[in-house]
């Protein structure tokens, strides 16, 4: 399928309306069409049918050129397409710089089930973004262990990247706090351990206590006691 086709069938799925209402949640990113996730993500599974020639063409455009909607479909089409494994690290590895926003993260992300098929390998791969100075490249990292690594062989790793991140973009900030309510949820001892010796910086440590108090999965008595470990 061809860029401009891609392009098309977004503008003709928009809500301006929409669109508005979405620019509010993604602070600095000026070009958004207005197209609910749901349809990007239909017409991004409909680039993965033919996704070398949508790919090429997507990827000599710059971040600045796209609209937020056309990175979606980028990001999304590498994890829906029926690629090698050598294709994948390829389009990822030119993709993952150019994510510009939360949005275009966090949709991406989600369709990388490819890294549970083969998480040794795709854990590895995804340690590169661990020093990076670019927020939206270790959000990456963090979204993607929260997406696809929280499981009982690689808890400990997980729990491990999150207490090393020392990069300050409110972005990923965020993100480590999102991905220690998630290990909560799922590992309660083993986190609750993990914030009472927390070197995390003082505003991700809270936010992710207060992200774990949110949670309707964590008992009343847990959220009091979770409580006395804010600082």
């Amino acid at each position: 399928m061809k860029y401009e086709e891609i392009r098309k069938n977004l503008e003709e799925s928009s809500d301006e309306k929409y669109g508005l209402f979405h620019s509010k949640l993604v602070p600095g990113v000026s070009r958004i069409m207005g197209v609910r996730v749901p349809e990007v993500r239909k017409i991004a599974k409909e680039a993965a049918a033919d996704w070398e020639e949508y790919l090429e063409e997507a990827e000599k455009k710059t971040a600045s050129e796209c609209y937020q909607e056309e990175l979606m479909v980028h990001g999304m089409t590498i994890g829906y397409a029926k690629m090698d494994r050598d294709e994948r690290i390829r389009h990822l590895d030119r993709f993952v710089p150019r994510i510009n926003s939360w949005a275009v993260c966090d949709t991406c992300v989600n369709t990388y089930k490819f890294m549970e098929k083969e998480p040794d390998y795709w854990y590895e791969y995804l340690m590169k973004y661990r020093e990076s100075r670019e927020e939206y490249e270790v959000r990456f990292l963090l979204t993607a262990l929260l997406s696809h690594f929280v499981n009982e062989d690689y808890i400990d790793r997980v729990l491990g990247v999150s207490s090393g991140i020392r990069h300050e973009g409110y972005y990923v900030r965020m993100a480590n706090a999102w991905l220690v309510q998630v290990c909560y949820v799922k590992y309660p001892e083993k986190t609750r351990h993990f914030l009472e010796k927390s070197t995390l910086d003082d505003f991700t440590h809270n936010k992710a206590i207060q992200k774990i108090r949110e949670s309707y999965r964590v008992s009343r008595e847990e959220k009091e006691e979770l409580k006395l470990l804010k600082r």
